[in-house]
């Protein structure tokens, strides 16, 4: 099928952020004394942050505020997208590639406005992404599918008319539930493509890929 709107998820997915946010998760727990393992990492992976302190709380049973908390891991991040975040092999290429073919789109993401601003600016691409849909302005994160419900109503496209773009299960789930096609392109830092098969049949290696996927069906 041809493919009306394109909606993107972020972190992981068109930038390397993941590790990002793993190096501001890790040194935020490790400073007060908690083990931050690759286990415990992987069942918060693609949450929305309250949902994700929510988790965290209840493996830790820390006594400060997750708010405080939450808040704390923002700034950290702030700091760190400017020095340490980059694009995804084949972002700048599927960019190109939705521009040069007058393809509405948006990002639908997780993470916190303010995330999600200084990512976009910090690669320069503020006037491409004019539609960023946070998953805090909806009443559940994902894998609820309403954050791309939200930006398929915002560009005014039928979710099943949407091709949405993600790294992870979480992220995935949240697609499929909306109704869209949904391409996996896994972050091998935290996702292996196995962990997709029950989510969906359209798992890639890069974006490399699934742009040669949207120009065979072209």
């Amino acid at each position: 099928m041809t493919y009306k709107a394109i909606i993107f998820d972020m972190d992981g997915l068109l930038v390397d952020s993941e590790t990002v946010w793993h190096v501001a998760e890790r040194e935020l727990f490790e400073l007060r004394g908690y083990a931050y393992t690759d286990e415990v990492r992987e069942q918060i992976i693609g949450l929305r942050l309250d949902e994700m302190f929510t988790r965290l709380h209840s493996i830790y049973q820390f006594e400060e505020s997750p708010i405080a908390l939450l808040e704390e891991l923002i700034e950290r991040m702030l700091e760190l997208i400017p020095q340490m975040v980059r694009p995804q092999p084949g972002a700048l290429e599927i960019i190109e590639y939705v521009q040069q073919h007058n393809i509405p789109h948006a990002i639908a993401s997780s993470s916190p406005r303010s995330i999600i601003d200084a990512v976009v600016e910090s690669q320069g691409w503020g006037d491409f992404f004019t539609v960023r849909c946070t998953a805090d302005d909806e009443k559940a994160g994902k894998p609820a599918p309403d954050v791309y419900l939200t930006a398929a109503r915002r560009l005014g496209v039928d979710p099943a008319d949407c091709l949405a773009l993600e790294d992870s299960t979480t992220g995935s789930r949240a697609a499929v539930a909306a109704g869209m096609t949904c391409f996996a392109v896994p972050d091998v830092s935290h996702s292996a493509p196995e962990k997709f098969r029950d989510i969906t049949p359209h798992v890639f290696g890069s974006l490399h890929e699934v742009i040669d996927r949207l120009q065979a069906k072209s």
